[in-house]
């Protein structure tokens, strides 16, 4: 069994052999997920050893401290923290082969391709439907191989599609079964025929968000992830993966949005006042519990896959953000009213700590909303975490098509 003597080892071989200062970044990135390095808890050829995942943090304070690049994760965060673990749980090994390697050095940027105008909170409604065609009207031996899918509709609050190779994407393939039966996983190329992505303006002048429109979108079967009609089971590995990701995220103390006021606080006695101390202190000592919380659950992953704890994360992941943004506006003043740049642009990253305070309390407002709204996630806890009855749902044994709309 791989130990951490034994990552320290192999890591101080990929640095002698791919020194980081004359190494060309993706070469470097390259020579770790061959290495089994990018991340040790994968299987071996697939850019991990099979070790312990709590042993990633032996590797990366290595690298770090030898000054060697990164993949910049928050750009590809949907396929590192939803669609990889996705592709590893149901991928066959030449989906696993194929897009791994790629996404994980990130030279190909994933979106997730869910929600849809009718189908948000209720996602198992979803109305995006994919038809199976087995035969004549393949473009390629990859389709010909088990026939292709056509796929139409519209998804919503996709972000970073414009940006992205690649989508995750669920779609009904049967509609005369009840609604969570009847939809089956595919990988989306956002490049093929048919893709349309379209910028949605938000509250901070940004466009991150999308809305995508699916128009004989031809998907070869050899795309899909997991059965037919099987797809919200291969969804929820997704969706666990994607709260963890969201709400159990390695911080350092006074990471994440408590960091910014802690430090105006220290810096700037004159905008002090007694109310704010004590609003301030206890929302330090909540973001450091949800901090050490998170670690506590990172831990728990290691014997397992995510399970619906990471809802509770995500929740007070987005309370707290919300929390702190409004504190650090009021304890700004006047000059928390200020917004830097209103201009329309579609970045590549949310980048909560690198712009003012204006931004971090209109973004943060999407945080209760994104990878789940938290009244969803209140249920998730209560009925999968608490064991709390299941509220009546009168629509879980009808078929889709029946559902009133």
């Amino acid at each position: 069994m791989t130990d951490a003597a034994e990552l320290t080892r192999r890591t101080a071989e990929l640095l002698a052999a791919h020194p980081p200062a004359a190494t060309d970044r993706l070469d470097f990135l390259k020579a770790r997920f061959d290495a089994g390095l990018a991340w040790v808890h994968y299987p071996e050829g697939l850019g991990g050893l099979g070790a312990p995942r709590s042993l990633q943090a032996v590797v990366d304070a290595e690298l770090e401290a030898a000054g060697a690049p990164d993949n910049d994760s928050r750009r590809n965060g949907i396929g590192l923290g939803m669609a990889a673990p996705t592709i590893l749980k149901y991928g066959t090994e030449e989906q696993k082969q194929r897009y791994l390697r790629p996404l994980w050095i990130g030279e190909e940027v994933w979106c997730q391709l869910f929600s849809e105008p009718g189908a948000g909170s209720d996602l198992a409604a979803l109305g995006t439907r994919a038809v199976r065609e087995d035969g004549g009207t393949s473009r390629s031996s990859e389709a010909e191989s088990g026939g292709e899918w056509v796929v139409n509709g519209q998804k919503v609050w996709t972000s970073g599609a414009h940006n992205s190779r690649w989508a995750i994407l669920i779609a009904r393939t049967d509609p005369d079964v009840p609604k969570h039966a009847g939809i089956t996983y595919f990988i989306c190329d956002m490049t093929d025929p048919g893709v349309d992505v379209r910028p949605l303006r938000q509250i901070t002048g940004e466009a991150e968000f999308n809305e995508v429109f699916l128009t004989d979108v031809r998907i070869p079967d050899s795309r899909r992830l997991g059965a037919v009609g099987d797809g919200w089971r291969v969804a929820q590995t997704t969706l666990n993966n994607e709260r963890v990701a969201i709400g159990g995220m390695r911080l350092p103390r006074e990471g994440g949005m408590i960091g910014p006021v802690a430090k105006t606080w220290r810096e700037r006695p004159e905008l002090r006042t007694h109310d704010l101390h004590q609003r301030l202190l206890k929302l330090w000592v909540e973001s450091e519990v949800a901090r050490l919380t998170a670690e506590r659950l990172r831990q728990q992953l290691v014997a397992g896959q995510p399970g619906p704890e990471g809802a509770g994360m995500k929740l007070a992941f987005a309370r707290l953000n919300q929390e702190i943004s409004g504190l650090e506006v009021e304890l700004r003043g006047e000059e928390g009213l200020l917004y830097d740049d209103w201009t329309m642009r579609r970045p590549e990253l949310v980048d909560f700590t690198g712009r003012d305070a204006g931004y971090r309390y209109l973004r943060a407002k999407g945080n209760s909303i994104e990878g789940g709204t938290s009244e969803v996630l209140l249920n998730i806890v209560a009925e999968r975490v608490l064991g709390l009855p299941a509220e009546p749902r009168t629509d879980k044994d009808v078929a889709w098509k029946d559902l009133a709309r």
